[in-house]
């Protein structure tokens, strides 16, 4: 039977009001698309959730979620369940939270993509040169993405989340992107600013009563001059540069160079005359890079990604929703050796039939997720498929990856356990994340805390030569050394290279357990702990930098 959608394709603008549970997002405001009869409604619904969870920042409880989707509160948490089972959100108490593992869908991008893993080498040294935040920008409809950030470190930050979606017309890059616009994109582009004239369906930008009405000419500018600026049209203070990079072969854009500043240190005017002319030179560099890549590396392709999907339905039965396991997953079959798939490609990977393959990329297409290229009977990911999570995760941080995690194992165990690093000095220990436990006795440090590393298990894991027995071993265990009575076991955790970047440990009274005890019963727990934070930390790093305290 045709799936049918139950609420309206569009979503409410300025005022209040519960968004239907198959709303677009924010650029496709302005239009009704019709829903395809062979589109999955669960899969459209799904989605909405995700977007929902996005634009709050990560978290939402399930009645806020009822509320912003229009869903039955039933259908919410069979969609909630279903997420959950698949590591994409944490339900934690009250609250639906988008973990790092939702990533991985806006990674397939990226990875597909290609930009960031051959640009970002420029886009970071060029914001050493300039001490100035550099980003590299893809356009997406009528507004445009960042794909990649290198910040600077200032009390006032100036840098937008990887993802986040900004309109066109208010950033240096758009009037760029815009010179290639056919004429159905330029009356797209007026609808919307017709039906949201201040910006209120763009989460990410402070909206902007009385925005200059300029952007055409602004985008004739810039097709003669070759660059573009944004003088404070995101905000007050806030002004930029972007000049285009080309794809070698066909001479369109493929991204966008930005170097973000403040007035304080430059105006836009400024930034024209003395930072344009070192961002032109390396737009150039990256355009020889492009010119010049090899071919991405060519492994096996995957198989039945989404065989699992089956067992869990049959073990979570109606609270797990198959079909929108099954739709999420076909966009991890994409990667950078697999840009562009066929329908018999997308099945094959996933391991579902033709029809359930190609019923899942009907509605993503529908959703602008994915792009159809007729000529060559080929499906791409668009850069919409950052929207799913990506912003408000490219934030995270390794403390805030560890917490649930600690939290799970302390509950487990009934132990404190906690996470580390070594400071710059490299002689003490610094406490970065920690989950206690509530008995009579205790083990007492907060979060902050430093100690000498040589008298911890955390420090002497974050020591370890490579040829040490501690890191043959794979753990150390500490006992009595630091304070009487007190035992502590850690092990490393690793980051996407291999290398040790922090540790995590059990700490408790030397009553409670034996060495005998931590190595037989902690030790495979704290392990698996260790695991599950460092393959969240595995996806979060991929193409964001995770900072480590």
């Amino acid at each position: 039977m045709p799936a049918t959608p139950a609420h309206p394709t569009t979503r409410p603008t300025g005022a209040a009001g519960a968004a239907p549970a198959t709303a677009p997002e924010a650029s496709d405001v302005p239009e009704t698309p019709t829903v395809p009869a062979e589109a999955v409604t669960p899969l459209i619904r799904g989605i909405t959730v995700l977007h929902r969870l996005t634009e709050a920042g990560g978290t939402l409880t399930p009645s806020m979620l009822e509320k912003a989707t229009g869903l039955a509160r039933s259908t919410v948490d069979r969609i909630t369940a279903t997420l959950a089972r698949m590591g994409y959100v944490r339900l934690d108490g009250r609250d639906v939270v988008l973990t790092p593992r939702l990533m991985e869908l806006g990674n397939a991008y990226l990875a597909a993509l290609r930009l960031p893993a051959l640009l970002d080498a420029h886009a970071d040294a060029l914001a050493d040169a300039l001490d100035e935040s550099v980003s590299l920008a893809v356009g997406d409809r009528d507004g445009i993405r960042f794909i990649h950030q290198a910040t600077r470190r200032r009390a006032m930050s100036l840098s937008f989340r990887i993802g986040d979606l900004l309109p066109a017309e208010r950033t240096a890059p758009g009037p760029l992107f815009a010179t290639e616009w056919t004429e159905t994109d330029w009356q797209h582009w007026r609808r919307r600013r017709a039906a949201d004239p201040e910006d209120r369906t763009f989460p990410a930008v402070p909206p902007r009563p009385h925005l200059r009405d300029d952007f055409e000419q602004r985008t004739a500018d810039a097709a003669r001059q070759g660059w573009a600026l944004d003088d404070q049209l995101i905000e007050p203070g806030l002004v930029a540069v972007s000049a285009p990079v080309r794809h070698p072969a066909t001479g369109r854009i493929a991204c966008v160079a930005n170097v973000v500043s403040h007035t304080s240190r430059h105006t836009a005017e400024d930034l024209r005359a003395t930072l344009l002319p070192r961002l032109r030179e390396t737009v150039a560099a990256m355009e020889r890079d492009l010119a010049t890549a090899p071919p991405a590396p060519q492994g096996p392709p995957p198989a039945d990604l989404a065989t699992w999907t089956a067992a869990s339905k049959q073990e979570l039965g109606r609270d797990f929703v198959e079909s929108l396991a099954r739709g999420l997953t076909v966009l991890t079959a994409f990667d950078a050796s697999r840009p562009a798939l066929t329908l018999t490609e997308v099945a094959r990977a996933t391991g579902l039939a033709r029809a359930t393959a190609r019923r899942a990329l009907i509605t993503y297409e529908h959703l602008g997720l994915v792009r159809h290229h007729p000529d060559t009977r080929t499906f791409t990911l668009t850069p919409r498929v950052l929207s799913l999570g990506f912003p408000p995760l490219s934030r995270t941080s390794l403390p805030r990856i560890a917490q649930p995690h600690l939290e799970d194992l302390a509950a487990r165990v009934q132990e404190s356990a906690s996470l580390a690093v070594l400071t710059p000095s490299a002689d003490e220990i610094q406490y970065t994340a920690r989950a206690v436990t509530h008995g009579i006795m205790a083990v007492d440090i907060t979060v902050g805390t430093r100690l000498p590393a040589h008298a911890t298990a955390l420090g002497r894991v974050l020591l370890a030569d490579p040829s040490s027995p501690t890191a043959r071993a794979g753990y150390a265990l500490a006992d009595e050394e630091l304070e009487q009575g007190l035992r502590a076991l850690a092990v490393p955790v690793r980051d996407r290279t291999g290398r040790t970047v922090a540790a995590a440990n059990l700490a408790m009274h030397a009553a409670r357990h034996t060495r005998e005890a931590c190595l037989d019963h902690l030790l495979p727990a704290l392990r698996d702990t260790a695991s599950r934070i460092e393959a969240d930390l595995h996806v979060a790093s991929r193409f964001t930098q995770v900072p480590l305290t």
